[in-house]
């Protein structure tokens, strides 16, 4: 059996066939509830859930070893509003994810897939966004950024064309909010983007 951290979700192999309301896995369900999907190391997740502890933090990563990281720092930073998720993110907001559940989608730096053949493998596309509008509540938001400017422009694109979204203020994380990945690759200035659910 898997020793997985404190905050990992334990959902049930039942659980898998049919979408579930995770705001229930938290102390207070009735709090807003915000996912990072793809939450990598986690230093978003971290400084965000520590400025807004009235909000629930659902993190998903589909690599334990990442998992496990930030449930050790959101254990000793004593982060009760944090849930984490092995699970791939196309797969968890497509099939598990209650509608009408979520207030905010967090998608920065999603893989490009750089090369032609591989595009097929891209987080965004119709069925996602299809996922995202069934999962948000009304005027909730979806966050993205990239700094793979075509694959962004491909993001944009499919966010500005589709009716049931409007473009609204673009998020711009603060310094100590800033990803992981953003932080290598600096020198790179990414596209942003924020839409939120009509």
């Amino acid at each position: 059996m898997i020793d997985l951290p404190e905050n990992t979700l334990r959902v049930h192999p039942d659980e898998f066939l049919k979408a579930t309301d995770f705001r229930d896995y938290f102390d207070h369900p009735e709090h807003p509830f915000h996912i990072d999907l793809g939450c990598g190391m986690g230093r978003f997740l971290l400084a965000r859930s520590g400025k807004f502890p009235e909000t629930n933090f659902l993190g998903i990563d589909r690599l334990l070893k990442r998992i496990k990281k930030i449930d050790k720092k959101a254990q000793r930073l004593g982060r009760e509003n944090i849930r984490l998720f092995r699970v791939d993110g196309y797969y968890a907001t497509t099939f598990l994810i209650a509608p009408q559940s979520v207030d905010a989608y967090y998608v920065f730096y999603p893989d490009p897939w750089p090369k032609e053949k591989h595009h097929h493998n891209r987080l965004f596309n119709e069925p996602f966004m299809d996922a995202v509008a069934r999962t948000l509540k009304p005027g909730g938001i979806i966050h993205t950024a990239s700094d793979h400017l075509p694959y962004f422009e491909e993001i944009y694109a499919l966010l500005k064309n589709d009716d049931r979204f409007e473009e609204t203020d673009t998020f711009y994380p603060s310094e100590d909010e800033v990803t992981d990945f953003e932080l290598i690759f600096a020198h790179k200035i990414p596209g942003r983007a924020s839409f939120a659910r009509k």
